[in-house]
């Protein structure tokens, strides 16, 4: 046959730095950062900011203007534009299609950046926007969330749901540099700091038993907002969630997705909740529920599944869910495998585990198995 053959590849790199109080004068890390960047260009920088981080924050978008009046090569776009925080930044292109006019107003180009400060999902939102604007432009991610710094935050995928269907428009670009504050996590509620434990959870079972053992042991610090120890839980579980993605299948072009351990049922009970359930408290319960299967299947003891499920419940978090019920084939929940399928390609591929730390994928769930889980599950709540 007669054609001619294409390849080549590209390297991607970025660093997470891991700082306080960012945008003081005196803390020279983000200015350091664009120094190093700057191409001797007009290139500009445009901000978008989580409502709840500026409402928690109100001298935030004083102080980053007053950052950017100290010699940054970079200029900054005086208009600095805030989108609620959360799912619903997600669930309509309202707030995409703001970003996308901004960047053709202000003449935003492609060697020019955005930066995302918020949750994860604002950070998705941003990331998403820039990835489509002028096909690509550079962004930044300054998380301000213990699940957006430690999991989300320092990955490659960006998104929004669109048809009722959680990250249906999305794409895998990395971020140019992530800036962890962890000044930004003293103002979250008890919720948004519980809610990215679980995220530590899933690796450490998935990746690293001696983690496991740790959050084990510091679990009451944890539960308890001590600051030393989130950081330490925020640092050790982004190490693992980049090492996970450099190592194997960073844009997820085949079906295995490991570090979607619990995810499956997650994504839709939040999806039925119409998002009232909080994406750590989902993958809470959809970790417990997997790990029931494990048990109930034979992979783990039951020993190892209680002691996952009390770790869980010591972080603060439920472990069950009327909506996570299996009673038969029709249960809501079960909807989640089959947009699971579509959304890995076609051929449903589950981590299950076989001791902590350590998992195997399977292609297929009992459906009696996993109301066994369930209901085995409910036992423990």
């Amino acid at each position: 046959m007669d054609h001619i053959k294409q390849r080549f590849s590209v390297q991607f790199g970025y660093d997470v730095f891991f700082t306080h109080n960012l945008f003081h004068p005196a803390n020279p890390v983000f200015r350091d950062f664009l120094h190093s960047v700057s191409a001797g260009t007009a290139q500009k920088i445009f901000f978008v900011i989580d409502k709840g981080v500026s409402d928690c924050h109100p001298r935030l978008v004083e102080d980053i203007r007053y950052y950017f009046a100290s010699g940054i090569p970079i200029r900054l776009v005086e208009h600095i534009l805030v989108v609620p925080g959360g799912e619903q930044s997600k669930n309509t292109t309202a707030y995409l299609d703001q970003i996308v006019d901004a960047v053709n107003i202000y003449g935003i180009d492609r060697h020019s950046y955005i930066a995302a400060i918020g949750g994860g999902a604002v950070l998705d939102l941003v990331g998403y926007a820039s990835a489509i604007s002028h096909r690509g432009i550079r962004h930044i991610r300054i998380p301000t969330t213990v699940l957006s710094q430690n999991d989300s935050g320092v990955g490659v995928k960006n998104g929004i749901n669109y048809k009722g269907k959680k990250n249906f428009l999305g794409t895998f670009v990395p971020p140019v540099a992530v800036f962890s504050d962890f000044s930004f996590l003293t103002t979250l509620s008890d919720g948004d700091w519980r809610s990215g434990m679980s995220e530590a959870v899933k690796v450490a079972l998935i990746r690293d038993k001696t983690f496991f053992d740790w959050l084990v042991q510091n679990s009451h610090a944890l539960a308890a907002r001590d600051m030393a120890t989130m950081e330490y839980l925020i640092k050790r579980c982004a190490q693992l969630h980049m090492e996970h993605i450099a190592g194997g299948d960073p844009f997820e072009m085949g079906s295995s997705r490991p570090l979607d351990f619990g995810h499956w049922s997650a994504h839709k009970v939040e999806q039925l909740s119409d998002f009232a359930i909080r994406h750590g408290e989902a993958v809470a319960m959809g970790i417990a529920l997997d790990t029931a299967y494990s048990f109930v299947s034979g992979r783990i003891g039951e020993s190892d599944a209680r002691l996952i499920v009390d770790l869980l419940q010591k972080l603060g978090f439920a472990v069950t869910h009327p909506l996570m019920m299996v009673d038969d084939e029709s249960s809501a929940v079960l909807k989640g495998l089959h947009e699971f399928r579509e959304h890995l390609g076609g051929r449903l591929t589950i981590m299950l585990l076989t001791a902590i730390g350590k998992g195997e994928e399977v292609h297929e769930l009992d459906i009696a198995l996993l109301k066994n889980a369930a209901a085995w599950l409910k036992t423990t709540a």
